[in-house]
């Protein structure tokens, strides 16, 4: 499950920023990372076939580009105001995993370009806002509790819409809170919850240091 993986593998690489590793390493360890994706990539067929669909969707559209082609079909149909809120015909059987991994194009075609565009815009609110939490938080765990849960919903909603409108390879990952399914659901709501507690009783001030006085 390579779209997990990259998943994973942005987290564990934004904590490490967070906690302050040297550039350096930073990048060395990312580079070590790209590599290993690529082998995993060039290594198996079928992600293969989902990079060569991503770089030419239209070369096989009834074949491994199909998917992200009736994705784009849909996201054109909706123009600018979509066709209206259930009126998608891309949903009956056009588009693979319309309800899971697809939803956002699905979204675009019955809200359109306005509709889809307000949804990337309070994602990235929605990050804005853990950053800015984890920035003030003085508990170092808190503020990597912080981060944490806040890329474990941004990273995958940029996966989900970057492989979905054609910026990304398909990876097969759900949209969170959107996607049909109980299990992604759960964790998205469990990380918003600790969002929520940590910062509502995180100090956000520097701690007083034990023996010194004014």
């Amino acid at each position: 499950d390579l779209g997990t993986a990259v998943i994973i593998a942005g987290l564990v690489l934004g904590l490490l920023w967070v906690a302050g590793m040297k550039v350096r390493h930073w990048l060395v360890l990312s580079g070590a990372g790209a590599a290993l994706a690529a082998v995993a990539v060039l290594t198996n067929e079928e992600r293969t076939s989902r990079i060569l669909s991503f770089l030419d969707p239209s070369a096989d559209p009834y074949g491994s580009g199909f998917q992200l082609s009736q994705s784009l079909v849909a996201l054109g149909r909706g123009g600018w105001f979509g066709v209206g809120p259930g009126q998608s015909v891309q949903k009956f059987q056009y588009l693979p995993k319309a309800h899971t991994d697809m939803i956002f194009a699905i979204l675009g075609e019955e809200l359109g370009l306005v509709g889809a565009g307000f949804i990337i815009l309070l994602f990235g609110l929605f990050a804005m806002v853990c950053w800015h939490l984890a920035r003030r938080c003085a508990d170092p765990l808190g503020r990597y509790v912080l981060a944490g849960c806040g890329m474990l919903v941004t990273l995958q909603a940029v996966i989900n819409i970057g492989g979905v409108i054609g910026a990304l390879p398909l990876t097969g990952v759900p949209l969170p809170f959107m996607s049909y399914g109980r299990n992604s659901l759960l964790v998205m709501l469990l990380a918003v919850g600790l969002i929520l507690s940590v910062g509502r009783w995180a100090p956000s001030r520097p701690l007083p240091v034990a023996g010194k006085g004014s």
